[in-house]
């Protein structure tokens, strides 16, 4: 079956060039110019990933990621521009997986895409849970608690916890951490990862400021430790 963009974004120039590169690169490809178009289309024609831009008339992309993840785990990547820090921030706390900068490599993007989409193949394959401290994973429901209090995780940040809980107390590098949670292996997003990390860390730490559970290895990258024991 051939995999289901939607591709949202208001400037025309980039829904009809990205479009015809991501169609010659194997994708069908649906385009919606608004927020409002977007949703409609979204909950019309269920699309395998959702590629996303963020300043938009009508409804911008942080509301449409709203409405979408309230009852969806489609992959959604955001197509931000370089002063939009701040919204991609928020974006990858409302549970958006990716983002991507303009001007970007469409190579990378598709990459990025094929990189979403094998999660979902793979998420679909898995079965059993993982044990650590107090952290319990059930990888075939997708389902975490710690201390029996369920964590309300995103898709990603339930990948980037699955990664820590198979290489417990090893050392895990950005780039680790990028290849095999996210799927891809580009170099210069570190900064996605720490976003990430930022955000699992205030769902499963009892002090985010504080944590007790994934410890920062200056210079190196990111520990799962156990608090009972450090």
């Amino acid at each position: 079956m051939i995999p289901k963009i939607l591709l949202v974004d208001d400037d025309k120039d980039i829904t009809l060039s990205l479009g015809s590169y991501l169609e010659e690169s194997g994708f069908t490809v649906v385009v919606a110019n608004d927020g409002s178009e977007a949703i409609e289309k979204f909950d019309s024609g269920a699309p395998d990933i959702v590629l996303l831009d963020i300043m938009m008339p009508n409804i911008n992309g942080l509301d449409v990621l709203r409405k979408l993840r309230t009852n969806s785990t489609t992959p959604i990547i955001l197509l931000t521009a370089r002063d939009e820090e701040a919204d991609t921030v928020v974006g990858l706390e409302l549970g958006a997986d990716d983002y991507v900068t303009k001007p970007f490599s469409p190579r990378e993007l598709v990459a990025r895409i094929r990189a979403g989409l094998r999660r979902i193949q793979h998420t679909n394959q898995q079965e059993g849970t993982i044990l650590f401290s107090t952290i319990h994973m059930d990888i075939n429901k997708r389902a975490v608690d710690r201390a029996g209090m369920p964590l309300d995780l995103t898709r990603t940040e339930f990948d980037l916890l699955r990664v820590f809980l198979e290489n417990p107390l090893w050392v895990l590098s950005r780039s680790q951490l990028i290849e095999n949670a996210l799927g891809y292996s580009f170099e210069g997003f570190e900064r996605t990862i720490d976003a990430h990390i930022r955000n699992l860390r205030k769902k499963l730490e009892p002090d985010p400021k504080n944590p007790i559970y994934i410890a920062t290895v200056f210079g190196v990258g990111y520990r799962l430790q156990d608090p009972e024991v450090n």
